[in-house]
């Protein structure tokens, strides 16, 4: 069952691929340790995908990446994540043009125990599901999608929830940053 909005998102220590620019990353520094405690007071955006080497993915990893300053702005760390170690991370990263310049970490689920955690490890596939978390800064999911392992998600709706969230208000259907948000008292006077 996957993790439900509002608990606490599973503690992890994952080996990842660290997100530097291609160019400054080399095998003494292409690998960092991270757990579910090394981004504190951040919200995070953490997305899981089925497997390196595949055709879906890199279209999502490479959008959200070229939406990784947008999260920033918002202070979220984005993490991708899959059940391909670390080394596939980084042998993939080299290959894949799109995702040379990546610039968030690739977390590394060999064992499968965050997956299981969530809820989202495809009992037929053995792989993660392709699922996205936002995570609070107090280390609670307050938003969760997971979509059919041949369907992409759309990173700008994750940074449009991530507005919403941020926002603290009541966010009518389609809102975005800037649009008016629905006021309560006015709502109910009427």
């Amino acid at each position: 069952m996957t993790i439900s909005v509002g608990e606490q998102c599973p503690e992890f220590k994952l080996t990842a691929v660290d997100g530097k620019p291609f160019d400054k990353i080399n095998i003494d520094n292409v690998f960092t340790t991270l757990t579910d405690k090394s981004f504190e007071g951040k919200w995070l955006v953490l997305f899981f995908y089925p497997k390196d080497f595949t055709f879906v993915c890199p279209t999502e990893i490479a959008a959200f990446g070229e939406l990784n300053e947008d999260f920033q702005d918002r202070d979220a760390q984005v993490l991708a994540a899959s059940t391909d170690s670390e080394f596939t991370h980084w042998a993939w990263r080299k290959h894949q043009e799109e995702l040379r310049d990546l610039p968030f970490p690739m977390l590394a689920d060999i064992k499968r125990e965050l997956s299981t955690a969530l809820g989202i490890l495809d009992q037929n596939e053995g792989v993660s599901q392709r699922a996205t978390f936002i995570i609070d800064p107090g280390g609670i999911v307050r938003f969760s999608m997971v979509t059919d392992l041949n369907v992409g998600r759309n990173p700008k709706e994750v940074l449009r929830v991530l507005d919403a969230l941020q926002s603290d208000e009541l966010c009518p259907c389609n809102w975005s940053k800037g649009d008016e948000t629905i006021d309560l008292h006015q709502a109910t006077a009427a």
